[in-house]
């Protein structure tokens, strides 16, 4: 995708990375000059913007995964992203790595459901010449070549149940074997998995082990369907228009408002991929320079009720997703809504905005908090 749309969040200023031919001391401490500052601070926003360059997008929803990507992106920690099919799981482990101090490394990916069940712990860990029938020479795995890098694990419910104790062991001691070989390997490989699967159901049915899930469920980003994201999808169609008509060199001039209409109204199953696969096939059969609807129609008599029906079923989850966002970021800091570490800086809102928010969607602090909590946030709404 090309340059995103959203507005970027506000990248951490790493104090390190200031390099001061002239340099002031107070107490000790060096401090940077206005010139270097401004120079630290516009590498932060370029690096950040390069990473999601390609993610479009400016709904609370999608805004508040990007805030998690950059809080989560920096440390080592193994992050869970989970999303339906098709909602950019794999763009948002890469944003990772391109904002964690592994950029520049290897950023390997493994779709564990592509991969035949046999031949999946090869891929992984590797093997030696001769382990096996038709190993006639040593295969490095996926996890060397990550090694000092990202190793992005697709679809990671579909791991059988027999791989995933080695995999465990990798990721807790980050050592593992070469199938046929007992030299032990040591590894440091910072480890993003995704699924579109519930693994908390996978392992009540005892298809997934506890302790795996455990360990892999860290950190957890969960992205939002694009029926939740009803806002973003002009921009989304108005990017894919302008990428396949590049490539087809068929330029398009006009969008008809119905076409924009029936693609606002549609449910996505198929989410992001279904769209700009659609957008393909419309740019294709394109004359003119005026996009169609790729979509099928309906009989007259059953579009409209159904249409109304979608859109009200889109507002309503828009509404509810806001108001889960809202409702994890006050849980999140204690419901403390003002200050730097509040609930309205998380969300990248004016305070007085959040409470604005909370009051229409009916949000109030549970009951059970102290009675000096109450009294904090009463005096703080009045403010």
């Amino acid at each position: 995708m090309a340059t995103a749309t959203f507005q970027t969040f506000s990248a951490q200023i790493d104090q390190s990375h200031f390099r001061a031919d002239k340099r002031f001391r107070q107490d000790e401490v060096e401090t940077p000059s206005r010139n270097q500052a401004n120079s630290v601070w516009s590498n932060g926003q370029f690096k950040q913007e390069a990473a999601f360059s390609q993610i479009i997008g400016s709904c609370p929803s999608l805004k508040f995964v990007l805030a998690e990507v950059e809080r989560v992106a920096p440390t080592d920690s193994t992050v869970m992203v989970l999303g339906e099919t098709g909602t950019g799981k794999e763009l948002i482990a890469r944003a990772i790595h391109n904002l964690s101090g592994r950029r520049g490394r290897p950023f390997i990916k493994v779709n564990c459901a592509a991969i035949p069940l046999d031949l999946l712990e090869s891929e992984l860990f590797g093997h030696e010449k001769g382990a096996f029938t038709g190993a006639i020479a040593q295969k490095i795995g996926r996890f060397e070549m990550a090694d000092t890098g990202t190793l992005f694990l697709d679809e990671i419910g579909d791991l059988p149940l027999a791989l995933q104790p080695k995999l465990l062991r990798v990721l807790q001691e980050q050592e593992f074997e070469r199938l046929g070989s007992g030299r032990t390997h040591r590894i440091n490989v910072r480890l993003v998995a995704a699924t579109h699967r519930n693994l908390a159901e996978m392992v009540a049915e005892k298809q997934f082990r506890n302790d795996l899930y455990y360990r892999l469920n860290v950190f957890p980003i969960e992205l939002p369907p694009l029926r939740e994201r009803a806002e973003d999808i002009p921009q989304l169609i108005s990017h894919f228009v302008k990428d396949f008509g590049h490539r087809m060199s068929k330029p398009i001039r006009f969008i008809p408002p119905e076409t924009i209409a029936a693609f606002s109204s549609y449910a996505w199953p198929g989410n992001i991929r279904e769209l700009q696969n659609l957008i393909e096939r419309a740019v294709i059969r394109s004359n003119d320079g005026v996009l169609p609807n790729p979509l099928p129609v309906l009989d007259q008599r059953s579009v409209w009720p159904q249409k109304a029906k979608i859109r009200t079923s889109v507002l309503h989850t828009l509404s509810d997703c806001t108001r889960s966002v809202i409702m994890n970021a006050l849980q999140d800091t204690g419901w403390v809504i003002g200050g730097p570490d509040g609930a309205a800086t998380r969300l990248g809102l004016p305070r007085t905005s959040l409470i604005s928010k909370m009051r229409k969607l009916g949000i109030s602090r549970p009951r059970s908090v102290s009675v000096m909590d109450d009294v904090v946030e009463k005096t703080e709404i009045r403010l």
